[in-house]
């Protein structure tokens, strides 16, 4: 590995409530956008153009795999702008989230065309939408991961991301269905400009002499211990996507409860927000790996109390959407601080977390993917269609839904438990 040489100007900045707010109202915008991308789109398509679900799939399928395979090269670019200046970074913020927005419009309000022109304008507008979506993703939270910091400071950092990226998500659930997507968009348009404005105050570490460095995408994976924590992540990832790919059928088909579907997510979703200072608190004082293993236990528990439920336990059910929940807090502030420590001990801090990022987050994209690729074709071969009340295959349901998440997160609580990278046990 080529040697590197770094100079950095100007003392760590502090990671308070406005500093916080300031870094993570970003991540308000993105999360706002995704979930319209990721659940509105197909049904938008298909009900209102008649366009063919089967050749829509191949599209959308097509189109994220893509946009999971260029995160790691969009890392290295990202990784060229935070290194020359604040400017700089923000001026290719701007730029992505001009991107995104026009993408996002074209989208969803195409022109008048054929079924196949139509099919073609979709599978383009998502190309352009995902990638300006994609670099800016990238982008905000590789700049929250090189503030750095100890253990506590960069689960803080991590915790005003994720917890603005939920507030997010809570309005885009309400938003498309209430207002519309015209509203959607125009409201996109403002969080994006927020989101920007308040970048342009958050802590950034700049000034970095950048003198013989790497210039590889690649450059993360040769790195043993981020090898480590991206199975850990990838394995607990898709642990946690299974559940969220099944809840809805496993609330309108198991519990016969489709009517509060929308009271259910929503506790799930703000008890991971109202859970961040529990969390924070907790690694303060045990360590992220502790918060983290903590978090997989909860999950568990919670999970397997589920597989007992049948129709009508909607208050039981309530109670395992607010104990996963406050599981997902965990989930969410440690890992990526736990990122964070592994690029600083590699030496590639204020240097390489673009790529680092890139990776990690083309592993969060494959982790949904392979739970919907995995799981669902198997429901099918066991019988299990939306709307059924046969029995066996509302068991298999709640073994999808229930029992194998509960597996998955105990293989990589187990692998967590024994990660012994250098220094990783003290964190």
């Amino acid at each position: 590995m080529t040697s590197h040489r770094a100079t950095t100007r100007g003392a760590r900045p502090p990671i308070g409530v406005l500093a916080g707010v300031r870094y993570g109202a970003l991540a308000a915008a993105l999360s706002f956008v995704a979930l319209p991308l990721y659940v509105v789109l197909p049904g938008h398509y298909a009900g209102n153009f008649g366009v063919s679900l089967a050749a829509l799939g191949g599209i959308l399928l097509s189109a994220r795999a893509l946009d999971a395979l260029v995160d790691p090269w969009l890392g290295r670019w990202i990784d060229r702008a935070l290194s020359r200046s604040r400017r700089d970074s923000l001026r290719l913020a701007a730029a992505a989230a001009a991107v995104l927005l026009l993408g996002f419009l074209a989208l969803f309000f195409p022109p008048r065309l054929t079924a196949a022109g139509l099919l073609v304008w979709c599978a383009a507008t998502l190309v352009v939408t995902y990638l300006g979506y994609s670099t800016l993703a990238v982008l905000h939270q590789a700049w929250g991961t090189r503030i750095g910091g100890d253990a506590a400071t960069r689960a803080r950092v991590a915790s005003w991301r994720e917890g603005l990226a939920l507030a997010g998500v809570l309005l885009a659930s309400v938003m498309p269905g209430w207002l519309g997507l015209g509203a959607t968009g125009f409201a996109l348009a403002l969080l994006l400009v927020a989101g920007l404005g308040a970048l342009t105050q958050a802590p950034f570490r700049a000034g970095v002499a950048l003198v013989g460095t790497v210039d590889d995408w690649r450059l993360p994976l040769r790195t043993a211990e981020f090898r480590a924590l991206l199975a850990l992540y990838m394995a607990n990832g898709v642990a946690s996507a299974i559940p969220a790919t099944l809840v809805l059928f496993f609330i309108r088909d198991r519990l016969q409860a489709g009517s509060h579907e929308g009271l259910l997510l929503g506790l799930y979703f703000a008890a991971a927000a109202a859970s961040f200072p529990l969390w924070l608190r907790w690694i303060a004082r045990f360590g992220l790996r502790s918060g983290w293993l903590a978090g997989m236990a909860l999950a568990i528990v919670s999970f397997a109390g589920a597989a007992w439920l049948g129709a009508g336990d909607v208050a039981a059910f309530a109670a395992v959407c607010v104990g996963s929940g406050v599981a997902l807090g965990a989930d969410l502030a440690a890992p990526s601080a736990l990122l964070t420590g592994v690029i600083q001990r590699a030496g590639h801090g204020q240097l390489h977390e673009g790529r680092y990022v890139g990776w990690w987050t083309a592993a969060t994209k494959l982790n949904l993917a392979l739970a919907a690729g995995l799981v669902l074709p198997v429901l099918d071969r066991l019988g299990y269609r939306p709307g059924t009340q046969d029995a066996d295959a509302l068991q298999a349901l709640t073994w999808a839904y229930c029992l194998l998440p509960c597996m998955l997160k105990a293989l990589a609580a187990w692998g967590l438990w024994r990660w012994r990278g250098p220094q990783a046990g003290q964190e």
